[in-house]
């Protein structure tokens, strides 16, 4: 410590960062100067020589936190057509039916369309409701409940969720906001959900605080959450099932068939849903079979006026397989003659 060192206050000395820790970091990932210490530890993680100072998994939780800072929240967002939402006037009784199916603890509340939204209502903001009605038992009931207990018909389900007053603000970003501003930001607001709207103030997506936490940490499951199906599944007649929300890439990889090679379409969009839809210049209707390229057809298992849900992929020239040929039994001096 210098002179001047001793002659600091010990606050502002502890505000500065602890350069001895800063170069064993860097000795640790035998780096001599770092003119860009970003640069220098994706480097360092990228080669094979740090497996003694990082196991995999903190390397791949080290490469997602560098990576988190080029993320976007039109990366990480629900679409519009996947959000459940509540119209405001829905009842009490629907909202319950609601939050059983969708297996989330928040709900996006909106009015006349997704375009006009309202708050959230949270699942535990809906028990407090329905559990301080429970409590208002008259005194000509009390008696038959055992003590203390709430009595659940007491609740009106005919309320609207506008009438019960229990809704939360959200928050409101743009596509383009960096996701570890979000983060930071529903830290602070102590809110977790956010609707991603675009430049004419309609609604393009929704973002949870996990959704930006698995961006780290990879995908969160609790325990109500089902084992996923896959995307893209073969067939027994060798064609493929596959989920219209499906990426090119995941497509390409299953069934070895690339959509992009000299194909402008595919440039344009990410999903096989998308390429379908653009590829047919409309949104299919179920039953219906769109002809691509590379002699494959898109038969339309599911859909809706908005989108495909469900595709099943197969050749429009498959070969047809072949019966055997019956062969003839063999014949020789030691071959029983017929009816012998």
């Amino acid at each position: 410590m210098t002179s001047d060192d001793s002659t600091r206050p010990a606050a502002d000395r502890a505000k500065e960062p602890d350069s001895s820790l800063f170069e064993r970091v860097l000795a640790a990932l035998g780096i001599k100067s770092a003119p860009s210490f970003r640069d220098d530890l994706e480097d360092a993680l990228a080669e094979r020589g740090t497996d003694d100072e990082f196991s995999p998994r903190e390397r791949e939780l080290l490469k997602n936190v560098l990576g988190l800072r080029g993320r976007r929240v039109d990366d990480v967002m629900v679409p519009r057509v996947d959000i459940v939402a509540a119209p405001l006037d829905t009842s009490l009784g629907d909202l319950l039916r609601m939050f059983r199916t969708a297996g989330h603890s928040r709900l996006p509340v909106f009015g006349e369309t997704l375009d006009d939204p309202r708050g959230m209502v949270h699942i535990r903001d809906f028990l407090d409701y329905l559990a301080a009605k429970a409590e208002t038992v008259p005194a000509s009931r009390r008696r038959k409940l055992p003590a203390g207990a709430p009595d659940l018909g007491k609740v009106d389900l005919s309320t609207t969720l506008g009438a019960a007053k229990i809704l939360r603000p959200v928050l409101y970003a743009p596509p383009s906001m960096p996701a570890l501003d979000l983060l930071a930001k529903m830290q602070t607001t102590r809110t977790h959900m956010a609707l991603v709207i675009d430049e004419y103030g309609g609604t393009d997506g929704l973002v949870s605080i996990e959704d930006l936490v698995e961006i780290v940490v990879g995908e969160i499951e609790d325990e109500h959450d089902l084992d996923d199906m896959p995307m893209i599944a073969p067939t027994e007649d060798g064609d493929f099932v596959a989920d219209a929300r499906a990426a090119l890439e995941e497509f390409s990889a299953v069934t070895k068939v690339v959509l992009g090679t000299d194909d402008e379409i595919a440039e344009e969009v990410d999903t096989l849903g998308g390429y379908i839809v653009t590829l047919a210049g409309r949104v299919p209707v179920r039953g219906e079979i769109i002809s691509g390229p590379q002699d494959l057809e898109f038969e339309i298992l599911d859909a809706d006026p908005r989108r495909i849900k469900k595709v099943r992929v197969h050749r429009r020239n498959r070969p047809e397989p072949v019966e055997p040929v019956p062969q003839p039994a063999p014949s020789g001096p030691d071959t029983p003659a017929p009816g012998a």
